[in-house]
């Protein structure tokens, strides 16, 4: 009888080993996007230019950072947010047809999608947006309120509502198989906590809370984001906004 639970095995049969690493070609006229915009969103919003900010020791960044639960209700202002999600997701060159990211990727596939959940931003009415990467824009998708249910599905952490915003990070989950095959699942979370870093940097440097999220239920956190759990799936959340 096995005993190995579901974790045991899948690192055992995802292992790369030298006897086993035979060749494998890459199909490059079916390789996903790496990323997604929504065509019929409710409207398209510009993100900001960044302004210049005071600059601040990475050094101090990474001995300042700690996670913070505790926010107050003040607001965000937008080129804030507009700063942090360049932190984590921003182009930083072009390769060809490749858009290289603030956060790495292996494979430079990027399989992580962001979509930010307002609750209290200047500018910005409350919802559930896309990060459109491809054109710089949010894209908004669902209006109204959804700090409560968000805190709901991610066993009550009423930090969710009381954030300014949540940034909440899905995976493609063919984006990195394409290449890697059942690999392709232990990348996407190194992926996402490249990402969850940078916010954690990002937010420190601008005096921010920020906590991030990790234990929620899944098909819920799916169904606010509107996105099919299978093909595409939450894996991991952010949460920032004035300390408390």
């Amino acid at each position: 009888m096995n005993d190995q639970g579901i974790g045991d095995r899948y690192q055992e049969e995802t292992r790369y080993d030298r006897s086993g690493m035979g060749g494998r070609g890459l199909d490059w006229a079916s390789k996903p996007s790496p990323f997604k915009t929504y065509p019929d969103c409710i409207r398209r919003v510009p993100i900001p230019e960044l302004s210049k900010e005071e600059e601040i020791s990475l050094w101090n960044v990474l001995a300042e950072r700690r996670s913070l639960r505790n926010f107050t209700l003040q607001s965000l202002d937008y080129p804030v947010l507009a700063r942090l999600l360049w932190a984590t997701q921003g182009v930083t060159r072009r390769e060809g047809s490749s858009l290289l990211r603030t956060a790495p990727s292996a494979g430079a596939l990027y399989p992580i999608e962001t979509y930010i959940v307002i609750n209290r931003v200047e500018d910005l009415s409350p919802g559930v947006y896309h990060l459109d990467i491809g054109g710089w824009n949010l894209e908004l998708m669902r209006e109204g309120s959804f700090g409560q249910p968000l805190a709901a599905a991610a066993l009550h952490q009423d930090m969710l509502e009381a954030a300014a915003t949540v940034l909440v990070w899905t995976a493609v989950v063919a984006r990195s198989a394409w290449k890697y095959s059942h690999r392709a699942y232990r990348y996407l979370y190194m992926d996402a906590g490249h990402i969850g870093q940078n916010l954690y940097l990002a937010a420190t440097a601008l005096k921010l809370g920020c906590c991030t999220v990790g234990a929620f239920f899944d098909a819920e956190i799916n169904d606010i984001l509107g996105v099919d759990g299978k093909e595409e799936f939450a894996v991991y959340m952010g949460a920032v906004g004035r300390p408390g």
